[in-house]
């Protein structure tokens, strides 16, 4: 019994500590570091005027069929507050068949590269990568759309020479009529973002999202061609020859929620399969004693949620159900209480078609469940090596991007 009693509270902390608990402590952290720099009457650490200052840079896109959106990516880019002469577009269009490449053309500012063959975005990169000559390299998705300061406030923290990249943040739009769903998502990245703002103010960004994150070029190596979370290993790489992953949340990329539940399956499952793809071909990560703090870092708010968390809720469960059978106590009873409760309410999301009320909560509660069950799935198909580095597209919000491009690229101009 006493065992049955050990494994439940085991599982309580490590599910508390990976979604609250580390956020908690990052915030004691930083503050106490701040506190202790400001007694020792030290400079503090902060973003120089050097905002002014304009190195080359490379705006990178890879852009895979998407002439719905291209246009609008465009005319974003073309508006961005950058000097014209120092900054190079470069689109990559690598196996689109539609009329994305043509559609580019049209721009003579901007250089595309494109070959008919498709082998996937990380072979897109390499051969990208080898066309590109400035200091500075910023990679955005086709998809997402930046707000007019984006490259000067990415650019800002390169003065600091520790700076091997600057991840900017990811915006998810929704509306009040969203998908609830697509909310969950707005407020999932949301709390992301929060933590990797903390998780820069330690020390380093643990993982950029591909939406928005840049690099000195310099640091650049070619990945393996069959990497599925690019954005991960690249930054990842960096902080391995001992660089820190800045973050700059003044730097956003915009897009919309997936239309679906079902739609965000594809992008959750493919992600996890690529982080456990990821934890192999990174194996340093795991050496704490050379590098202690970017371990703690990975440990706390990647490895336990694409390792043991997802575990960690079907244990709690059965060890919550015996204890409450054999214990009299009536906190094992209500905690079982709240957790059938919860999972009633995420199944009774996934098959109402309602975004009000109760039922917006237990959309929210089929999200967080839906995110767990991905992992598992994700694990399944990097056992099985079924997941392809080739990416199957996520159909977003609002199913035709036209229809949101006009209004959204004349919210940027005003931004």
């Amino acid at each position: 019994m006493a065992f049955i009693h050990d494994v439940f509270w085991i599982c309580v902390g490590i599910i508390f500590y990976s979604y609250f608990g580390y956020g908690i402590l990052l915030l004691i952290i930083t503050r106490f570091k701040h506190l202790i720099i400001n007694l020792l009457n030290s400079r503090k650490v902060e973003k120089t005027s050097k905002e002014d200052a304009c190195p080359e840079v490379t705006l990178l896109v890879a852009a895979y069929n998407e002439e719905d959106i291209i246009e609008a990516k465009i005319e974003n880019t073309l508006l961005l507050s950058y000097p014209p002469d120092k900054l190079n577009i470069l689109f990559i269009t690598d196996g689109s068949d539609d009329k994305t490449s043509e559609i580019i053309r049209r721009y003579p500012q901007i250089q595309i590269l494109h070959q008919p063959a498709r082998k996937g975005k990380t072979a897109a990169l390499n051969r990208a990568m080898s066309y590109v000559t400035t200091p500075i390299t910023i990679f955005c998705d086709a998809n997402t759309l930046l707000n007019k300061s984006a490259i000067r406030k990415i650019v800002s923290h390169y003065h600091d020479e520790r700076t091997g990249g600057v991840a900017g943040e990811k915006k998810i739009l929704t509306r009040k009529d969203s998908e609830a769903s697509g909310i969950s998502e707005g407020l999932y990245w949301r709390y992301e973002s929060l933590l990797k703002q903390l998780d820069a103010q330690l020390y380093t960004v643990i993982g950029a999202a591909g939406e928005l994150f840049s690099i000195r070029t310099a640091l650049w190596e070619d990945l393996p061609e069959k990497i599925i979370l690019d954005d991960f290993v690249i930054s990842i790489r960096i902080n391995l020859k001992g660089y820190r992953i800045a973050y700059e949340p003044a730097a956003y990329a915009s897009e919309l929620p997936s239309a679906s539940i079902n739609e965000e399956k594809k992008r959750k499952v493919r992600i996890s399969a690529g982080a456990f793809q990821a934890m192999v071909h990174l194996v340093e990560l795991f050496n704490f004693y050379k590098h202690p703090v970017i371990f703690f870092q990975f440990f706390s708010h990647r490895f336990l949620r694409w390792t043991l968390t997802p575990l960690c809720f079907p244990i709690l469960l059965i060890t919550n159900a015996l204890i409450a059978a054999l214990d009299q106590s009536i906190i094992f009873k209500i905690t079982l209480f709240a957790q059938l409760l919860s999972y009633g309410l995420a199944v009774a999301g996934a098959y109402s078609g309602s975004n009000r009320g109760l039922m917006k909560i237990a959309k929210t509660c089929h999200y967080i469940l839906f995110m767990n069950i991905s992992v598992y799935l994700g694990f399944i198909r990097f056992v099985q090596g079924t997941q392809t580095a080739l990416w199957d597209k996520a159909q977003r919000s609002a199913a035709h991007p036209p229809s949101l491009a006009t209004p959204t690229v004349q919210k940027y101009r005003k931004l």
